[in-house]
């Protein structure tokens, strides 16, 4: 009778014991499960990284031609009245007396009477051709042509448009009306440009007191 109370009483504790430490063992597999969701979620909120907003191709190329370019460039002065920044500070006609390689355009407006109306001017743009471009006509018509105020007149006013034109966006494809009353067409791109589908642009969007400027490299005429 004893060893069967003994063995019963066996059963009983290992009974509690069993019970006792079920509990434990639950909150302990409920905790273990706890930490390993919080370190996936952890991994996973670490590994996914804001995105980066795409760039505004469109502005980035609105902006390329912002400032002057194009080879003629070059030839304008680093420094003094004929530096970008001293055209910037006078009216068109005297910013480009203060450009060399400008000279014969400067020569033609004199001849016609023109700066006054020029430097006076507002809001406009000059497509001004160089003095390789002068020399492009032969140099008898070209005489001829200074010496005609009538006629000079009518070619200069041919490159002056009522309204401020900048590159790229208004020379891409652009119509405007001149001084002259005659029709100017830009088309081109980046830092491109042809106007009347003749004359290229060399040096473009140099600002002046009261006008942009396009160097082209021919005459545009009527």
């Amino acid at each position: 009778m004893r060893a069967i109370r003994t063995s019963r009483i066996r059963r009983t504790a290992v009974a509690v014991t069993a019970a006792v430490a079920l509990p434990f063992a639950l909150a302990a597999c409920s905790d273990d499960s706890g930490s390993a969701d919080a370190g996936s979620d952890s991994s996973s909120t670490a590994s996914e990284k804001p995105e980066k907003p795409e760039e505004d191709t469109a502005e980035a190329e609105a902006t390329t031609a912002a400032g002057p370019f194009g080879p003629g460039c070059a030839a304008v002065p680093e420094d003094g009245e004929g530096s970008f920044d001293g055209m910037a500070k006078a009216p068109v006609a005297t910013a480009a007396s203060n450009n060399p390689a400008l000279s014969t355009l400067v020569t033609a407006v004199k001849k016609a009477g023109l700066v006054d109306t020029l430097n006076s001017a507002e809001n406009i743009t000059v497509f001004a051709p160089t003095n390789d471009a002068f020399a492009k006509i032969p140099k008898a018509d070209l005489e001829k042509v200074l010496n005609d105020k009538e006629t000079l007149t009518k070619i200069l006013t041919n490159h002056v448009v009522g309204e401020p034109l900048k590159a790229p966006a208004d020379l891409e494809n652009g119509s405007y009306e001149t001084l002259a009353k005659t029709d100017l067409t830009t088309a081109g791109s980046g830092e491109s440009f042809k106007v009347n589908d003749s004359a290229q642009v060399v040096c473009g969007n140099v600002e002046t007191a009261n006008a942009d400027v396009h160097i082209i490299d021919t005459v545009l005429m009527p």
